[in-house]
């Protein structure tokens, strides 16, 4: 669907979505969609999602685009209210612990009571089943047991914990893209579902095919996967260097150029991959010598018309929005958040289609922001039997 002539192409502009997630994984999941064009209505409690106080900035990254609106659903009036809503939303987004929907009376048979055709989707720790299903957690435990601690990053050492909240993250893009299946069946079948979404599954499915061929293997350090010539390097003013010298043209075309200045690459032994990977912990403990004789600009400028994969590791958000190719690509934005005074930078949908896409087209809403427009629509649609504009 594109819409009318001159109209914005907003692919999902017919989908409607009422968000009940709070922090990060429902908001993303909410995000992609609302970024592609679907109404999402966040619904808040009246002391508002916790991610309005912690981080700010992240919320208003997540909830661009977006409603709100304001619902206590504790108390019976909200949940009359959310109810009453449901009819005109094909989507129901939430994120507590298995149970607590039940407990306040608006579980996914009291939903699909009230709308047969809705899908719910359940954002958790480790699924609403299983003898997990009810324990608290947050990423860094969901990736504690996913195996993506069993990948080894480089040799000889642990892998440690990324800043990126991966499971959070991984567990919504497979949210957003299940809502989407679920409700094109709905709309064939005349029938919703619950779809149940766990984020350490999530994170296990993305570790899996990497992790799992080590159950043949005497040590997970000797997976072919994990070689010396893949890693970053510390230079010699102390930033980073990332090289990725992974087929032998590129490990032959970086030893050829540099054997002038560092005669330990004068050497032919680790032209082949096999060589490099069985060698791993003598080629990676090579070029961590190489690249900490130099400064990182001196690399920059050497490596600069040489066709091997390398890059300077950004280690700061001031780095990234400086980066040339960013800026050709518009991959970052200046944009107002919740408060229109503030210029807080996100990052656009990061897909571009030839039919155009928006992502950035409206700030996080302020708590409420759109209670009474929204509820006063539903008053008008139960009073007229039509469904709201």
């Amino acid at each position: 669907m594109t819409g009318s002539p001159g109209a914005p192409w907003l692919p999902m502009r017919d989908l409607r979505v009422l968000d009940l997630s709070r922090l990060l994984p429902g908001g993303f999941a909410g995000s992609l969609l609302a970024d592609l064009g679907a109404d999402v209505v966040k619904v808040e409690p009246p002391a508002g999602d916790p991610l309005r106080r912690i981080a700010p900035e992240t919320f208003a990254a997540i909830h661009r685009n977006k409603r709100s609106v304001v619902l206590n659903l504790v108390e019976p009036e909200g949940k009359r209210a959310l109810l009453n809503l449901l009819p005109e939303y094909d989507v129901v987004i939430e994120s507590h612990r298995p149970g607590v929907l039940d407990r306040l009376g608006l579980g996914y048979a009291e939903l699909r009571s009230a709308h047969p055709r809705v899908v719910l989707c359940s954002l958790s720790g480790f699924g609403q089943s299983g003898p997990y299903a009810c324990r608290p957690g947050h990423d860094v435990n969901f990736l504690a047991l996913s195996g993506f601690f069993a990948v080894p990053s480089r040799p000889g050492t642990r892998v440690e914990r990324p800043g990126v909240r991966i499971a959070d993250l991984a567990g919504a893009m497979y949210a957003a893209l299940s809502i989407t299946v679920a409700v094109q069946d709905a709309a064939r079948t005349g029938t919703g579902q619950h779809v149940d979404v766990s984020l350490h599954e999530a994170a296990t499915a993305w570790a899996g095919p990497l992790a799992l061929p080590s159950l043949r293997l005497p040590t997970p350090a000797d997976t072919p996967v994990l070689t010396g010539d893949n890693d970053v390097f510390t230079t010699r003013d102390g930033r980073r260097l990332a090289l990725a010298l992974v087929e032998d043209k590129f490990w032959r075309a970086f030893r050829d150029r540099m054997a002038g200045e560092f005669p330990e690459l004068a050497t032919d032994v680790y032209d082949r991959r096999a060589d490099r990977t069985l060698h791993k912990e003598t080629v990676s403990d090579l070029l961590a010598g190489v690249v900490a004789g130099r400064d990182l600009a001196w690399w920059a400028g050497e490596l600069a018309d040489l066709d091997v994969p390398w890059a300077p590791v950004h280690e700061t958000a001031a780095e990234l929005l400086d980066d040339v190719h960013v800026h050709a690509r518009r991959l970052v934005t200046a944009t107002p958040g919740c408060d229109t005074d503030q210029q807080w930078h996100q990052v656009r949908f990061p897909v571009l289609f030839g039919a155009g896409l928006d992502s950035l087209r409206t700030p996080a809403p302020a708590l409420g922001q759109h209670t009474g427009e929204v509820l006063s629509r539903t008053r008008t649609a139960h009073t007229t039997g039509k469904a709201a504009p």
